[in-house]
């Protein structure tokens, strides 16, 4: 139970603020976060059924696609169902141990996706830079190492962090000023020194942002100077557009990241941490299937021919 009472007493329930300090925008806020994740839900798991029953897209890529697209319906209902719950219930709570789990399948998933980008980066270059090569280069054995290593490097990180803030204690009144249990929203809740958590979250967030964004800004360097060297323009085009939705999918999600975390003073503002929070845990798990599939001729086809054959059926 939460003491409210008394200031430094240990708590096992959070409450979740949310945006309860806007009561007017919670229903229609609640309306748009359901219309949303019921859109990720449908487009992502509709990447993933599209990629195994169309032989073409048996592919490097769209097997990291695939793998994306999980992730994204993974970490948008760590975060959304909850958020759908607080904005629409009065009360507002959710137990240390919830609390703990998620945080860890949140960490997991962000890291993991991270780098996930960073090997479809690496991917698309192989395509454009050694095309007559590239099915050897990206062999399945390359493919499925490179999926477990991102999904093993994003446990690894969530684990350890996750540990950090279990060896905390956290202070009465246990109040969350934020929709869920996100990194800096815990720590604020901490009355015990909380310095090596956040070295080992600083350390972390370093390490793989950097080198995720490293490896994708590496691959297309290597593209570019591929690209510029090309001598026809029908060459110069496919590679172009065969890098866009990818260069669009980093751009939004390792945007709002910084956004969040790198940019001076936006800690100070709660607000600006939720909304940020709102975009990359809801909005950009949308986004994904959108901005692939839009682009994509292949996943039009395939979405057109089950389109086709479900009315056929019913006709008949």
């Amino acid at each position: 139970m939460v003491h409210a009472t008394i200031n430094h007493s240990s708590v096992t329930t959070f409450i979740l603020v949310g945006f309860s300090e806007y009561p007017h925008l919670q229903p229609p806020l609640f309306l748009m976060v359901m219309a949303i994740y019921s859109v990720t839900l449908v487009g992502n798991i509709g990447i993933i059924v599209v990629r195994r029953i169309n032989p073409n897209l048996h592919t490097p890529m769209y097997f990291f696609l695939s793998h994306l697209s999980f992730l994204d319906i993974c970490y948008s209902s760590v975060f959304t169902p909850k958020l759908m719950e607080i904005l629409v219930a009065e009360h507002r709570t959710i137990s240390l141990k919830g609390c703990m789990a998620q945080f860890f399948f949140g960490c997991a998933c962000v890291i993991t996706e991270m780098f996930m980008l960073a090997v479809m980066a690496y991917d698309r270059f192989v395509a454009v830079c050694n095309p007559l090569l590239y099915t050897v280069a990206m062999s399945h054995q390359l493919c499925v190492l490179l999926v477990a290593g991102s999904y093993v490097w994003g446990g690894l990180c969530a684990v350890i962090l996750t540990h950090t803030l279990l060896e905390l204690s956290y202070c009465g009144p246990g109040i969350i000023n934020h929709f869920g249990c996100e990194y800096s929203a815990i720590i604020s809740v901490a009355c015990s020194d909380s310095s090596f958590s956040q070295m080992a979250c600083l350390v972390i967030s370093v390490l793989s942002e950097g080198s995720s964004l490293l490896i994708t800004m590496a691959s297309y360097v290597f593209i570019v100077i591929t690209i510029i060297k090309m001598p026809s323009k029908g060459g110069l085009q496919k590679a172009f557009s065969t890098c866009t939705s990818h260069l669009i999918a980093i751009s939004i999600f390792h945007g709002i990241i910084l956004l969040l975390y790198c940019v001076p003073n936006a800690n100070s503002s709660r607000l600006l941490v939720k909304v940020a929070t709102v975009l990359y845990t809801v909005l950009i798990p949308m986004l994904n299937p959108l901005i692939y599939s839009l682009r994509n001729k292949d996943v039009k086809e395939t979405v057109k021919r089950l389109i086709c054959t479900k009315l056929h059926s019913r006709s008949i």
